[in-house]
């Protein structure tokens, strides 16, 4: 059997200058952000008395209080994808939207057991890339969901592995709120229940995660792929025969 050890340092297949380690002055450096904390918040029905908006607003009563700038996006306007073209006015809206926040939440009710079209249709309206802008790329993002009936993850596992897609940092802790129409006041707070500590817990750690990480995510997420792929592409573009 080779010790494979002693070829540890033989890599046929990689180029050393394009990783060059962990720059920890850079990983470490204080964060110079001089505004508040910068949160987008989507919720994913339109009925009247919307419990994944409510879910959202008393989210954002406790952002605010922790000291983040909050933005909630309402999805009613806003068309179905490739039913509009990109310059409709809600489009750009939420786009400009997403590029302004430096973390998110998303919040929809589980419809058919799986998060509701509204919900999908705000995400599919973010594109993974704007020309050389990414504009969901190392954004901080927290998951929540309501359900009508008994306790159900399956919205918030949807969501997550959108997250995943689309190149966000989704914390760990999650919130969901099961028979949401018992969870909330007419007035439209949320009663105190161990399910609001919940969302007292998701939202403390979504602002730890955001002041962590701003300033520093274009660090975090990049690649060596895509420096090994700008570089290819740079020495074909420099060494073109003229025609």
């Amino acid at each position: 059997m080779s010790d494979w050890t002693n070829d540890k340092q033989d890599l046929p297949a990689l180029n050393s200058d394009l990783l060059p380690g962990v720059d920890e002055e850079r990983l470490l450096a204080p964060a110079t952000a001089d505004h508040a904390p910068r949160v987008l918040m989507l919720y994913g029905s339109l009925r009247e008395r919307s419990y994944s908006r409510l879910l959202t607003q008393e989210a954002a009563r406790l952002l605010t209080m922790l000291g983040a700038e909050v933005k909630i996006f309402d999805p009613s306007g806003l068309p179905l994808p490739d039913d509009e073209g990109p310059e409709h006015p809600k489009v750009q809206e939420l786009r400009d939207l997403c590029a302004w926040s430096e973390a998110q939440v998303w919040c929809s009710p589980e419809r058919h057991g799986a998060m509701t079209g509204i919900m999908k249709a705000q995400i599919d309206w973010i594109p993974l890339s704007l020309g050389a802008v990414r504009p969901t790329q190392g954004k901080v993002l927290a998951l929540m969901q309501v359900s009508g009936g008994s306790q159900s993850f399956n919205a918030l596992n949807q969501m997550r592995v959108l997250g995943r897609w689309m190149r966000m940092v989704t914390i760990p802790n999650q919130s969901s709120v099961p028979k949401a129409f018992l969870e909330f006041e007419e007035d439209g707070r949320m009663k105190p229940s161990a399910l609001y500590d919940r969302v007292v817990d998701v939202m403390e750690e979504l602002m730890k995660f955001t002041v962590l990480l701003r300033g520093r995510s274009d660090y975090l997420v990049d690649r060596y792929s895509e420096r090994k792929e700008t570089a290819a592409e740079l020495s074909k573009r420099v060494n073109q025969r003229s025609i």
